[in-house]
């Protein structure tokens, strides 16, 4: 550090007085998800409409104090999250998406990742780095991550459920846009939460047929789609299973959608089990968002910590991922962009 650097701030030192700024800002950072939350939880987002709402008539609606109401508003403007107008608070395009009822609603994926339980393991982040991070949640609670989930969280586990269908809404259109899913029969959604995905691919290509497998607790209410009676129950199979025991589906695709974010034996173990339930010339094809090739990489490379707290989970690297594609068994045929958030690292069986 030069001896100018040393020196009291002076007319001049925008870059010395900018970078103090940003390392404020950061370190207080988590008042922006803790305001976002609240915002959540008190029903700030769906109580304004498309006109502007005066603040003390929202806190008289929500039944909040007005001045926090006011203070709460104050610092989610600094984040382009709400406005405010001669007439009173208006939505911004970032707020609105915090409506339950916006076609591309991401209110649940906040509540997600804003659980009580992420602010009880930030703090654990020290220990992580200094050790690793292996068995860090199951040394703290007793139990494996989802486990504890089902059994101590469950409102958590319905949180957690609906925000992947929210994610859905938002790819599963592109997703079905990059597969060429048409020599394809059948395809076996790993993962794939309550079935929207699968229900976009299996409307957009005809001649297939589909099987989602996920926990009981994720397929107990299916996408009305797959349900008996549903558009697409004829085509459609709701199957209850763990992939990390056993892939119960013989299937000429196996798609892994976000889901392979575990540890990397789990990840491996997955994609053995796919390897041993298809045939040879089976695809496997898992989408994720890469962290080293991400247009979202503060979102990446924070999930991904996130991800290490929680399962000992990881974003991969496109080394990596594909290191671990070759480990399964699996022939790795490449990697390519679903734009505009996520990639697509295709691989198959091989004869």
């Amino acid at each position: 550090m030069s001896i100018a650097q040393n020196q009291p701030f002076s007319a001049g030192d925008e870059h010395r007085i900018a970078a103090v700024t940003t390392l404020r800002e950061i370190a207080l950072a988590a008042a922006a998800p803790a305001a976002l939350r609240a915002a959540i939880r008190v029903g700030l987002a769906d109580e304004i409409g498309d006109t502007p709402v005066p603040v003390a008539d929202l806190a008289r609606s929500l039944k909040v104090d007005a001045g926090v109401l006011e203070r709460l508003l104050r610092n989610l403007h600094c984040y382009g999250v709400f406005a405010e107008t001669d007439g009173g608070v208006v939505h911004t395009p970032t707020s609105a998406l915090l409506r339950e009822d916006h076609p591309q609603s991401l209110k649940y994926w906040v509540l997600w990742v804003t659980e009580p339980w992420t602010w009880q393991l930030w703090p654990h982040l020290e220990e992580a780095v200094r050790g690793g991070g292996q068995h860090l949640f199951e040394d703290a609670y007793g139990a494996d991550f989802f486990t504890h989930l089902h059994t101590v969280w469950p409102e958590s586990t319905e949180v957690f459920n609906r925000s992947q269908t929210e994610l859905s809404r938002i790819t599963s259109a592109a997703i079905a846009d990059t597969l060429d899913l048409s020599t394809a029969r059948t395809i076996a959604d790993v993962g794939g939460g309550r079935g929207y995905n699968l229900s976009i691919l299996l409307e957009r290509n005809p001649q297939l047929h589909g099987v989602l497998l996920d926990l009981p607790a994720a397929v107990a209410d299916p996408d009305p789609r797959l349900r008996p009676g549903g558009a697409l129950a004829a085509r459609a199979r709701v199957l209850a299973g763990d992939c990390l025991e056993r892939i119960p589906v013989e299937a000429d695709v196996y798609l892994f959608k976000s889901i392979l974010e575990w540890d990397d034996e789990r990840t491996v173990t997955a994609l053995r089990n796919a390897a041993a339930a298809g045939r040879p010339g089976s695809r496997v094809l898992i989408v994720t968002n890469l962290v080293d090739d991400s247009p979202e990489i503060r979102y990446a490379t924070g999930i991904d910590l996130l991800f290490l707290l929680n399962t000992n989970g990881k974003r991969h690297t496109k080394q990596g991922v594909t290191r671990l594609v070759e480990r399964a068994g699996l022939r790795f045929e490449g990697v390519s962009p679903i734009k505009p958030l996520l990639h697509l690292v295709a691989s198959s069986i091989p004869g």
